[in-house]
């Protein structure tokens, strides 16, 4: 991934040439005895270790340090989750008081008891002072009726099981190590329960992940126990490192080059369903853009399969409104915007601007993202075919996103934006994140405000945890309401091709943690 609403701008980084531990032929097949050696090429970089505060790329390697209390199984699973910290929950009928019985004899990194205390100092930290503290926003209070349960009550229903599975915020850390503050995690130190500890950490180059010995999931199997992870930008250097077999694992690869490995028997890939998705936000508080009409003919002029055939090589599927594919409450039946330029040029017409005329607009993207970069030119040039002008310009993203927050009225007109889901209930965070009014924008790039949209995700939030078909219905009503304001276009939802050694077993594909690859799961051959 290059870049998104979380991923800090990348740093440019040439294999073999800036990474010289990626070349340097230290690294071994095994691990002096003790295991295999897992060699991967990511772009995640830290922009913290911290796991309360963490809310980026980081993620990568947090997923396997820390654990939550819940996993949340690939959708179609028999089961929609799956114990990791607690073994079992429950909730009350109106799903304002959940509980959760833990795990016995599980251990922090640092040596302290995984217990009901730590637990619920975990999830205060995250709630008070969270990067993602809002996931928490109806929590009242915890209660911890022994060592071994916790009893969270609500100020109104919400759906705890999924939030709780959340791959941001919901991190159970050691009570020792939140005491000690935001400095103590600075150099890469961890207090997790996870099945791997941080034992190197070079910022922009290198992560080194090794085994905990006391990882209540245990270690047969012949499983990876330790992690080498080279921080590399440029999908060209990934591919030859994984070619060269300097890794056995490459996160980002060019794309239009994946099909080759899939002829090539020394790798398996594997296409990836994500809940990432691309959307082109319109600045409804300017100008001609403040117009319906206006808005609703540039959605009509933006030629998405070309989108998806260029900027994703194929591996991405035209956007079915705002919530992608597989995630709540994603809508199959909910139409989508046709490419039709006549219909574009009519619409022009009606609000005044026959020809185009007067029309011209700049459009922002994050520089580091090759996806963006590859499509953004057929919106201006299918944007010129119904006579509306457009200037590109290619930003890093976080000086976008801050130029885009700062001041609407001197933002960009259209904001090309990836992002995806906080946790699996996308109407909570993507329709509420990225389209209900705000006083000061953050993610809402439109800076659209409309109070019929907003009351509608309102009341189907209440309804999630209680009644997700009735929260689907509203929520439905609501996206229909995106499609005929058209504060935004919605591009494509996308899919990742993992593509790794042929040797490497166990992977599985799962969009609810579509930034993390859970490395206890590997194996290398038939071991």
């Amino acid at each position: 991934m290059a870049t998104s609403r979380r991923t800090p701008a990348a740093a440019a980084l040439v294999a073999c040439g800036l990474l010289a531990s990626a070349c340097s032929g230290t690294d071994s097949s095994t691990d002096s005895g003790t295991g295999q050696i897992l060699n991967v090429a990511t772009t995640a970089e830290v922009t913290t270790w911290n796991p309360v505060k963490s809310f980026s790329t980081e993620v990568y390697y947090l997923s396997n340090v820390y654990e939550p209390l819940l996993w949340m199984n690939p959708p179609g699973s028999k089961e929609r989750f799956r114990p990791a910290l607690a073994e079992r929950w429950s909730s009350s009928a109106d799903a304002k008081t959940w509980t959760f019985h833990l795990r016995e004899g599980v251990t922090f990194h640092d040596g302290e008891p995984m217990n009901a205390a730590a637990v619920k100092a975990s999830l205060e930290a995250s709630a008070k002072d969270g990067a993602a503290a809002f996931i928490w926003s109806a929590l009242d209070t915890i209660e911890t009726p022994d060592e071994h349960t916790v009893v969270l009550k609500l100020k109104s229903a919400a759906p705890v099981d999924m939030i709780a599975s959340s791959m941001y915020g919901a991190w159970i850390v050691s009570p020792k190590a939140l005491a000690r503050g935001e400095d103590y995690f600075a150099k890469g130190v961890d207090a997790g329960t996870g099945p791997y500890r941080v034992s190197e950490y070079q910022a922009k180059k290198r992560v080194v992940l090794k085994a905990y010995d006391k990882y209540w999931g245990g270690w047969k199997g012949g499983r990876y126990r330790t992690v080498v992870a080279r921080i590399t930008a440029e999908p060209t250097a990934q591919q030859q490192m994984l070619q060269s077999g300097q890794v056995d694992y490459a996160a980002s690869l060019p794309l239009e080059n994946v099909a080759g490995f899939k002829k090539d028997k020394r790798y398996t890939v594997t296409e990836c369903p994500t809940f990432q998705s691309h959307t082109a936000f319109f600045n409804t508080t300017k100008g001609p853009l403040k117009n319906v009409k206006v808005r609703r003919a540039l959605a009509q002029a933006i030629p998405y399969d070309d989108i998806v055939k260029v900027g994703t090589e194929g591996f991405g599927a035209r956007a079915r409104g705002a919530v992608p594919a597989g995630a709540f409450p994603h809508d199959e039946q909910l139409p989508q915007t046709p490419y039709d330029l006549e219909a574009a040029r009519r619409l022009l017409t009606e609000a005044g601007y026959e020809g185009g005329k007067g029309l011209k607009l700049t459009l922002s993207y994050a520089a580091e993202n090759a996806q963006q970069a590859k499509y953004a030119p057929l919106i201006k040039d299918s944007f010129a075919k119904v006579g509306v002008s457009v200037e590109l310009q290619p930003i890093l993203f976080n000086q976008q996103w801050e130029k885009a927050k700062a001041d609407p009225a001197r933002a960009q007109d259209i904001f090309l934006l990836m992002y995806w889901p906080t946790y699996s209930d996308a109407g909570s965070d993507n329709l509420v994140s990225l389209f209900r009014s705000s006083d000061k924008p953050s993610f809402n790039l439109s800076y659209w405000k409309d109070a019929t949209y907003d009351k509608l995700v309102d009341e189907a939030g209440t309804h999630t945890a209680t009644d997700q078909d009735k929260a689907a219905a509203l929520y439905g009503q609501a996206q229909r309401r995106l499609l005929e304001q058209a504060p935004g276009a919605f591009l494509y939802d996308m899919r990742s091709p993992v593509v790794m050694n042929s040797e490497v077993k166990g992977f599985a594909c799962n969009p609810n943690y579509s930034f993390s690859i859970p490395f206890h799961q590997l194996r290398r051959g038939a071991s």
